[in-house]
């Protein structure tokens, strides 16, 4: 059982220290956190940014794995690899997309208030 744990981690370390992907949606996930704390965001809306944060990351997560074994399974150019490999990034931007739509319903109101 630690032994599940430690190659998780060490999954999830992997995916953060090589892929740049990931550095830009942990980056962006700061920043979230940063203004839910400035706007004093309800629980509600913590536990949809939570959710939102954990799709994002693990989405990402599943499109790095799903295009090492491509890569390893098929080096060389190959139209179906391709086909799979693009589908899995596009599923990463369906999830990224909806959490800036979420995003927008909490934040946006309370960004126009300010003014």
């Amino acid at each position: 059982m630690k032994k599940a744990f430690y190659y998780a981690f060490r999954g999830i370390g992997n995916a953060i220290q090589s892929e740049r992907n990931m550095k830009i949606h942990l980056f962006v996930m700061i920043l979230v956190v940063l203004a839910g704390i400035f706007f004093q965001i309800n629980f509600l809306e913590w536990m949809l940014c939570l959710m939102m944060f954990l799709l994002v990351i693990a989405g990402e997560m599943f499109n790095t794995a799903i295009e090492t074994v491509v890569d390893m399974a098929m080096p060389e150019k190959n139209e179906l690899a391709k086909k799979a490999k693009d589908i899995a990034a596009g599923a990463v931007l369906v999830l990224a997309l909806g959490s800036v739509i979420v995003g927008g319903i909490i934040f946006f109101p309370k960004v126009v208030s300010l003014f």
